[in-house]
């Protein structure tokens, strides 16, 4: 059941790091962890929503450790990253990006998990562990500034 889910846990993963390896070590990490901790998943309950609550929760802890201790990059991580101008498609999911990491994370959290994972805001609520009216009011804040951000009437920070 686990690998039902692991295209939708892949696509949150690279959506909230834009880095593939890591992407890939925190989807590995939180198969590891569900499958250590899953005599704690009650069969009939939201798989989904369980394993996206442990990547959740999975992604907090590395952010407050690379605060903590600093964020190693490799040197040749700036290979590849140059992009055709000519590619209008790329320009756009460029632009969605830099509109995407200039939300607060909460928002950016509530963005993807209803806009690229298709949850419904009930579940959002349970993998954030945020009330129903919170996940709603974030979503629409965060619909209004990704627009004001794509429009070009405000500059990401």
């Amino acid at each position: 059941m686990i690998e039902a889910e692991l295209p939708g846990l892949r696509r949150y993963a690279a959506a909230l790091l834009h880095s593939g390896p890591d992407a890939d070590d925190l989807v590995q990490e939180t198969v590891a962890r569900a499958l250590d901790k899953r005599a704690l998943w009650q069969p009939g309950t939201n798989l989904r929503a369980w394993l996206f609550t442990m990547m959740h929760n999975l992604r907090i802890n590395r952010a407050r450790t690379s605060r903590r201790e600093g964020l190693a990059v490799p040197p040749d991580a700036a290979t590849g990253l140059s992009v055709s101008a000519n590619q209008s498609a790329t320009i756009a999911l460029r632009d969605l990006r830099r509109a995407l990491d200039a939300l607060e994370e909460g928002q950016r959290a509530v963005v993807l998990l209803v806009g690229l994972e298709g949850l419904t805001y009930e579940e959002v609520a349970d993998v954030l562990a945020l009330p129903l009216g919170t996940v709603r009011s974030r979503l629409s804040r965060a619909r209004a500034r990704l627009r004001r951000l794509l429009d070009g009437e405000e500059e990401a920070a």
